[in-house]
């Protein structure tokens, strides 16, 4: 799943809190200072598309990230691979381009997958 860089923002900062943050302490973190109800658009689109929960706080929504960061990029690297018309060459083409740490936890995770 592809996101704007806003979004992506956003995603990083829920990521850095997972106690929640509120859109307005979101809007006041981001680096771009986006207007609030700009934040809570990015919110409304980012719930659908599972990304990010929200729960009464108050009078506002207190927002999470649905799940940490590394399922995230799990999922964004599944999607690529089913994209790939040649998922060998895909996969072997990516082993090529990783650092030795990369490879040794890819090895790693396939070895604990065969158990």
């Amino acid at each position: 799943m592809r996101l704007g860089s806003l979004e992506r923002s956003v995603m990083e900062a829920l990521w850095a809190h997972p106690d929640g943050m509120l859109a307005q302490d979101l809007a006041d973190a981001l680096p771009s200072r986006p207007a609030v109800t700009t934040v809570l658009t990015v919110l409304v689109r980012l719930s659908r598309k599972g990304l990010a929960t929200r729960e009464r706080a108050g009078r506002a929504h207190l927002y999470r990230a649905a799940a940490g960061k590394d399922a995230f990029v799990a999922e964004a690297m599944r999607e690529a691979l089913d994209e790939a018309g040649d998922v060998e060459a895909a996969v072997s083409r990516f082993v090529g381009t990783v650092s030795p740490e990369v490879a040794a936890a890819l090895r790693a995770a396939l070895e604990g997958r065969d158990r």
